[in-house]
């Protein structure tokens, strides 16, 4: 079922290649960048891709279509989230194949490797012998900048954003928020300087005061997240101090708050269509959009929507951007 509708705002056209590409190409030139989590989705062929690109003996080439549509994906969009460097930590080989299919002025947003967020390894069987033991790197800066930001050096002009993805803690992590908010204090202080660094909190409770405040202690944003357990992103952006820098706004359209990302992929899967507007996701996401046209010059904007939002990111992103009220290509 569709959320219900904001008065005045019309559901928007179908995506559209050329509009949208447009369109992207002069809100980045404003230094508003909107794209996808992640691109690898055969679902959106025949929207996004050309189906014949990929055609090998006949067959759809699921290989050669993972290999090579991140190429297609750049010639629409001028930035991408790099959700799969949060499961192992990125080397210059791979970064260097991501570069090479993009244009110089693409922009990467980069997830942290999640062996610096965690600070008690689940019982998830990717984390092997680790499961379900005490991360002894959790917050270790001297990691972080060995592992992550030296192979990211060569490719710094095309990494707009560094997120630190924060999954849920429980009272057995942390007894009281701010005692993270110190520990995550001594380590943004430990950073090397100069990063675009962005912080993903899920713990919805520990939006106050002391946190928003240690990020922009440190120069770091604060990512205005739609997930399952979180306000929604209009709620966030109505909570004083959100905006914790004055030069970057970051945003990720994930979930519906509520909803459970098993649930979303059973409903949503295999993401060729919108199943689900969502109304206040989108106009949320006009409403950063704007505030980051309105600061052109100031301050860089980035904005990730997810198929698990709606069902397809691509629709749900043409949503965010029409009508946009003042627009003119």
């Amino acid at each position: 079922m569709a959320s219900r509708p904001i008065p005045g705002y019309p559901v928007p056209v179908p995506f559209d290649r050329d509009q949208i590409k447009a369109k992207v190409a002069a809100l980045a030139a404003e230094g508003v960048f909107i794209g996808t989590s992640s691109w690898k989705y055969p679902g959106w062929r025949g929207m996004l891709y050309d189906e014949s690109r990929y055609i090998y003996r006949g067959k759809f080439a699921e290989t050669r279509f993972e290999r090579d549509c991140l190429a297609e994906y750049a010639e629409i969009f001028k930035t991408v989230c790099v959700d799969a460097a949060y499961y192992k930590f990125p080397d210059e080989k791979y970064l260097t194949g991501l570069a090479a299919r993009v244009p110089a002025d693409f922009q990467f947003a980069m997830k942290v490797t999640d062996y610096v967020t965690i600070k008690h390894f689940s019982n998830l069987p990717r984390f092997g012998v680790r499961a379900g033991k005490p991360n002894d790197h959790f917050l270790d800066a001297a990691l972080f900048t060995q592992a992550f930001l030296r192979p990211c050096e060569p490719f710094r002009s095309q990494i707009g954003l560094l997120m630190f993805e924060f999954s849920r803690f429980y009272p057995t992590d942390y007894k009281h928020g701010r005692d993270f908010v110190a520990d995550l204090d001594r380590f943004l202080a430990a950073l090397p300087a100069g990063w675009p660094y962005a912080i993903e909190m899920r713990n919805q409770t520990w939006l106050q005061t002391d946190y928003f405040a240690c990020l922009a202690r440190h120069g770091v944003a604060h990512v205005y997240n739609s997930w399952e357990a979180m306000p929604s992103v209009n709620e966030q952006i109505n909570i004083p101090g959100s905006q914790t820098t004055p030069n970057l706004t970051a945003a990720r359209f994930l979930l519906k708050p509520g909803r459970k990302y098993e649930d979303a992929v059973k409903a949503f899967a295999p993401y060729d269509r919108t199943q689900e507007t969502n109304y206040q996701a989108r106009f949320a996401g006009r409403t950063l959009i704007g505030r980051g046209r309105a600061s052109v010059g100031q301050r860089r904007t980035f904005i990730y929507v997810n198929n698990r939002l709606e069902g397809n990111a691509l629709e749900t992103i043409a949503g965010m951007l029409d009508p946009l009220a003042g627009w003119s290509h």
